[in-house]
């Protein structure tokens, strides 16, 4: 399924969150339509647009916006100038708040994937009353268990030559901390090759996924920042206590949600999404048997029943 027809939004800006920072946001379908807020990967995985075509443009008001520091908004973590110690966690959760009162919406549907399923779970446990429904796709917590596993020498037990290469291209034995300090250095050619060793590694993980779309990582536009970004976060496990996001689900209580998630993705195990449905008793997981966290036809199909099951009726 391939989605919904391709569009263009009807409404689009820039919003000052503060700190110097303004993010990008746009309106697009039904301007009555039950609103749909798209929250996209990473950290950092702004700009792309692909996410509208989950949603009936007739029966949606659909909702994108690039978080701090990628994507079309201001300014771009790719400079290394930028400061990122406003772009946290916290922050993102006080812009996607600000863009709900700036673009007067009561209560929204969330959508999003990977890291975006982090940050949906942090703003819905902050502000459950605005909250609707929840569709998360490819679910991290963003827990110190996960982050090893992709970055810390988990998946070394699988991929020995590509973790190999990841590691060597920190020059650290402290392989975040190293890309940490690569990303940010002065010369543009050594943070060129640290984003692009980073890339490797992450696109070596979903390449070796059954039905993996290898390169999804370093043919990023924005990948610099990406990068910078995400290395960003896991040095400080996003500014989350370890759990804290299951531990918190009671607080999500109400709140009906649709998990969709691919038994076969290497990047965020089964796990973590198992671990939620079981203490959420408000949400239903769907495993999609095919997919890893590239997604699938079957993965689609799952995610265009679960926004079906939560569209508004069509007009007569």
């Amino acid at each position: 399924m391939a989605g919904y027809p391709p569009i263009e939004p009807y409404e689009q800006g820039l919003l000052d969150v503060g700190d110097g920072n303004q993010i990008y946001w746009e309106t697009s379908g039904n301007p009555d339509g039950k609103v749909a807020l798209c929250v996209h990967g990473g950290p950092g995985g702004g700009g792309t647009r692909g996410s509208r075509k989950a949603f009936d443009p007739e029966r949606f008001r659909i909702v994108l916006f690039d978080q701090r520091g990628c994507g079309s908004s201001r300014p771009n973590a790719a400079d290394p100038a930028v400061d990122m110690e406003v772009n946290t966690t916290e922050h993102l959760i006080a812009d996607m708040e600000r863009l709900r009162e700036h673009l007067g919406v009561d209560k929204w549907l969330l959508y999003g994937g990977s890291w975006g399923s982090t940050l949906i779970l942090a703003y819905a446990r902050r502000h459950p009353e605005r909250v609707s429904e929840i569709i998360l796709v490819s679910v991290t917590l963003s827990t110190a268990a996960e982050n090893d596993w992709l970055y810390g020498g988990g998946l070394r037990l699988l991929l020995p030559d590509a973790y190999e290469a990841f590691v060597a291209g920190a020059r650290s034995d402290d392989v975040v901390d190293g890309y940490w300090r690569l990303v940010n250095s002065p010369d543009p050619v050594v943070r060129e090759q640290a984003a692009a060793d980073w890339c490797a590694w992450e696109d070596a993980v979903i390449a070796h996924e059954t039905l993996g779309r290898p390169g999804q990582y370093s043919d990023h536009a924005g990948m610099l920042a990406m990068v910078r970004i995400i290395v960003h976060y896991a040095r400080h496990g996003a500014w989350l206590a370890d759990g804290q996001l299951l531990r918190d689900v009671s607080k999500l209580a109400g709140i009906p949600a649709v998990i969709v998630h691919g038994r076969r993705d290497l990047s965020c195990p089964l796990l973590h999404a198992w671990d939620l449905a079981r203490a959420w008793p408000d949400a239903s997981l769907v495993i999609v048997e095919d997919s890893g966290h590239t997604g699938s036809q079957a993965m689609a199909d799952a995610i265009a029943a679960a926004v079906e099951r939560f569209s508004p009726p069509r007009q007569v």
